[in-house]
């Protein structure tokens, strides 16, 4: 048994194991999330349809890394066709010395490792839809000190990533104005931020190339960022000296959120970008009936876009709000983490379980009705408590 598929169950069960060989398995990125007991039974979720292949299953996750049938796929402008055995990454635009790398010479640079929980800014905005998230490790060159080679001109606020994929889009539909043309897909970051977030031009994962539909040969990798920022099927890395308002960053992508001013109310619109903090409830087990009551514990996952988490809170119906146990390992700055409480015995019948996080400067994920969700127009970053719905049974 390798450390990728040993079980909590099977570290609880090897009682006569080393203590370093229970440390290797602690520390190793690929020990799972926190299993059950054998005496644990699921009580399922109600008015939540389980997860679709492709997607991320919360109530039979136990790993830590994602296994590959369970990551999801986002592609706007569908998966291109294109010559990827001798595709290659040009580097243009406000740089000194252009550039064009073929995958051999990406691969021959120094290889860097990046572990990192990527997740679609629309996963949770409804109950059919909250497992377009998953933890892996990707590795690749990093992107900094290619730009630092191609010499970024003093004149250039912005880099923008292109991929492979393109589509016609139309603007001032049914208007005299309507304008129709092709476009590739790209976003883009700041000069700044593309020097000091760790991006990463990622070519594998989890040890082996990265699948078509995940974005081979080559994508952008930024660490704590949502999905959408995490280009595929790259082509062009191109520095400019005036803001990018692609489709993905100027019109879709673009969260809508009213904020008080006074006694009014004014709508700012933002382009996603960093992950929010979040947390989220994965599932619940219980034991035998004991006079009357059903003993249950919650298991979930927190996640943020790399700032610390102080800790994880969760409450059953209106009850207080209890602190739940945060697995000290695995541990990575930008990957979630698991965590676990024993929700006590429980009277048969219905029952709402929910948490909420806080992160190491104080903030505290958002209720439904608090207004930076509840004044948000848009479903993209859907990070408010998500409140899980059980019945239990005599």
């Amino acid at each position: 048994m390798t450390p990728e598929n040993i079980t909590r169950r099977d570290w609880l069960m090897a009682g006569s194991a080393s203590a370093a060989a229970l440390l290797t398995c602690l520390s190793d990125p690929g020990f799972v999330f926190p299993g059950e007991g054998d005496d644990e039974q699921l009580v399922p979720f109600q008015g939540v349809p389980r997860s679709a292949p492709g997607m991320l299953d919360w109530e039979t996750l136990d790993a830590w890394i994602t296994p590959q049938d369970q990551v999801f796929n986002v592609s706007h402008y569908g998966i291109p066709e294109f010559d990827a055995e001798n595709a290659a990454l040009e580097i243009t635009g406000l740089v000194e010395n252009p550039q064009t790398l073929t995958m051999e010479e990406l691969r021959s640079r120094p290889a860097a490792d990046q572990l990192m929980t990527l997740e679609c800014s629309g996963n949770g905005a409804n109950p059919g839809f909250i497992g377009a998230v998953y933890n892996s490790k990707w590795t690749g060159t990093l992107l900094a000190p290619l730009l630092k080679e191609a010499g970024v001109r003093p004149d250039a606020i912005e880099v923008v990533f292109i991929g492979h994929d393109h589509q016609e889009e139309t603007l001032r539909k049914g208007t005299p104005r309507e304008t129709t043309f092709d476009v590739p897909f790209g976003r883009s970051m700041s000069v700044r931020d593309a020097l000091e977030s760790n991006a990463l031009l990622a070519y594998e994962r989890n040890g082996e190339p990265l699948t078509k539909k995940n974005g081979a040969p080559l994508r952008l990798i930024v660490p704590g960022w949502y999905g959408i920022a995490n280009v595929k099927w790259l082509r062009r890395i191109e520095l400019r000296d005036t803001r990018y308002m692609g489709r993905f960053m100027g019109r879709d992508y673009v969260t809508v959120r009213g904020e008080r001013q006074g006694d009014n109310i004014e709508f700012v619109e933002t382009s996603v970008s960093r992950m929010n903090l979040k947390s989220i409830i994965a599932r619940v087990t219980r034991r035998e009936t004991t006079d009357g009551k059903v003993p249950c514990k919650a298991y979930g996952a927190v996640w943020s876009d790399g700032t610390d988490i102080e800790r994880v809170e969760v409450r059953v119906d209106e009850g207080e709000w209890r602190t739940a146990t945060i697995d000290e390992e695995p541990r990575a700055q930008f990957c979630w983490r698991f965590f676990s409480i024993d929700l006590g015995s429980l009277e048969p019948g219905k029952h709402t379980v929910v948490s909420r996080a806080t992160d190491a400067n104080g903030r505290v994920q958002p209720a439904a009705d608090d207004d930076e969700i509840a004044l948000k127009r848009t479903y993209w970053e859907a990070y408010q408590q998500y409140p899980r719905e059980i019945e239990i049974e005599t």
